[in-house]
């Protein structure tokens, strides 16, 4: 017998405007996102939890496959789970640095001047760890998610993107492995840490490389 599809659907709430409206929101948009960057040296300044929690709010708002929203995201704000953080991440940095990068990936970070310290760990005011679940865990059912890259991938571009609209500078830090996260923040089995991000105010006297984005024709075509 066939099963019957109970889901319901209900009638899309959208709201035109005018080509005007929508052609000062596009450059004024574009205007702010331009001037987003990666930002390595925090304030230790306090910033309001309730524009992290918000922000965390749009990233789930982000399409996945077949909804299942195969993604959790960790607020840390205590110093010493930071410092713990910190330590971890730096092992694996100078491990990086040290013994597991190629010279040819070294040399495209040179103009970045990092190194194995991380210190924006501990002085921002908080970190967000996105990690990704491929599958579920709901008692003792266990199901599948999909396309948990990509939705994943989706949801964190919507979070960096909330952060930056309301002020905040961010980072999008990748220490490998992750593993340390996993087990410092207590995650169950079917989460993989993916992203560490620093969220706060940068130093009053923070520096970013002198970069070049790609031109529209460089990354697009029309046809």
């Amino acid at each position: 017998m066939e099963k019957k599809d109970s889901s319901k659907l209900k009638k899309l709430k959208f709201k035109r405007i005018s080509s005007n409206k929508m052609d000062a929101r596009s450059e004024a948009f574009l205007k702010r996102m331009l001037r987003r960057r990666s930002v390595r040296h925090f304030s230790k300044e306090s910033v309001p939890i309730s524009l992290i929690k918000d922000a965390i709010k749009i990233a789930s708002s982000a399409p996945s496959g077949a909804n299942k929203q195969p993604w959790h995201f960790t607020i840390v704000k205590d110093r010493f789970l930071k410092k713990k953080i910190r330590s971890a991440a730096e092992k694996e940095e100078k491990l990086f640095y040290q013994n597991r990068a190629p010279d040819y990936w070294l040399d495209d970070l040179k103009k970045f001047r990092t190194n194995w310290e991380k210190p924006f760990l501990e002085d921002a005011p908080f970190l967000i760890v996105v990690f990704k679940k491929s599958f579920t865990i709901s008692g003792e059912k266990k199901t599948k998610n999909y396309y948990v890259n990509e939705s994943v991938g989706i949801a964190s571009g919507f979070l960096l993107t909330s952060l930056h609209n309301v002020g905040l500078a961010t980072l999008t830090h990748t220490p490998a492995p992750m593993g340390f996260l996993e087990k410092l923040l207590n995650r169950p089995n079917n989460e993989k840490a993916i992203l560490l991000i620093p969220v706060g105010f940068p130093s009053e006297n923070a520096e970013v490389p002198d970069l070049k984005k790609k031109r529209l024709k460089d990354i697009c075509n029309i046809i």
